[in-house]
């Protein structure tokens, strides 16, 4: 399949392929993630429920809210809910489907996590600032240099003390999944195969390099997991940028924005490398779902997602 994915770090093409790429999937999104037969119980929602209840949040902003994934479910007494996302196709779905817990349209628009206007409080948000923002299936669809930006976007946005949770694909699953992902971790982050190669002496090294890494190759499953492609001609997941993180170093870069109490909680674990689910999948998907644990140190190679939390410092007093 050609790559039709934009340079990673070309802002304007990432954004306008994830736009593409979603604007298709408004109205089935939900299900297909979140009730679909196949689909894994959403126990990020779980976490962050559990995380404003203990940080006693009364008003939360879901950054890149798709339609509204989280913040229907999160409709809780005393609990006020704003969102923005990317996508207007996903802006007009999050609205259809507030309007029915009596959210006024207002509450939702359109806005990208990079821009620090999209954060700005309105329709009777908080001007001191949110009590939380979340932000979740977001990051991996962040060009390269963005990260720093968006951590620092949702922390202006909070008020001081106030909670930042934002999401990630665990790059480090690929030292349990045995796939193309794994070939890819091995190749390009733990060997640094392009820099090896510039280091062989002669054309015999190179050769015996190319060989190495052949059996190395035979170790993976290459062909798994399969790609997901879109629909009606648009781009599908893995055809845009669709980034891992190590989560070793976005600890460290939300340190660099000077969050404080900042942890890494995980969560969609898996009991077996996943191209064994097939298996016994009841027996995949019992002990998976019996093993979530978000402190677990198992789910820094074991759960393929995490979720990195951090506090806005408290302002000295003078």
């Amino acid at each position: 399949m050609p790559d039709r994915k934009p340079p990673a770090t070309d802002r304007e093409a990432v954004e306008g392929a994830v736009r593409d790429c979603y604007s298709t999937w408004s109205a089935r999104y939900y299900d297909d993630y979140y009730q679909g037969a196949g689909a894994y119980p959403p126990v990020h929602t779980d976490i962050v429920r559990g995380l404003l209840r203990a940080a006693g949040a009364r008003t939360v902003l879901d950054a890149g809210c798709g339609p509204a994934s989280m913040l229907r479910d999160l409709a809780e007494p005393g609990l006020e809910r704003w969102g923005f996302d990317l996508t207007p196709e996903m802006v007009a779905e999050a609205r259809r489907v507030l309007a029915k817990q009596g959210l006024p349209a207002e509450r939702v628009w359109e806005g990208s996590v990079l821009d620090p206007a999209a954060f700005q409080a309105r329709a009777g948000a908080p001007p001191e600032g949110f009590d939380a923002v979340v932000c979740f299936g977001v990051l991996p669809h962040v060009p390269v240099d963005g990260d720093a930006q968006v951590l620092a976007n949702m922390r202006a946005a909070v008020r001081p003390g106030g909670l930042v949770a934002i999401e990630a694909r665990n790059q480090l699953f690929a030292l349990f999944t045995f796939n193309r992902y794994s070939r890819d971790f091995f190749h390009d982050v733990l060997i640094g195969v392009s820099a090896l190669e510039k280091k062989a002496a002669d054309a015999r090294e190179r050769a015996a390099l190319e060989r190495a890494l052949a059996v190395l190759d035979q170790h993976f499953r290459i062909d798994l997991p399969p790609e997901r492609t879109g629909d009606a001609g648009r781009p599908g997941y893995d055809e845009v940028l669709s980034r891992t993180h190590n989560p070793f170093l976005l600890r460290q870069a939300a340190k660099g924005q000077s969050l404080t109490d900042v942890e890494v909680l995980f969560y969609h674990y898996h009991a077996l490398p996943p191209m064994l689910e097939g298996e016994a999948p009841e027996l995949f998907r019992r002990t998976s779902l019996a093993i979530e644990n978000p402190r677990d140190w198992r789910g820094h190679f074991m759960a393929s997602a995490f979720v990195l939390v951090g506090r806005r410092p408290l302002e000295r007093l003078r």
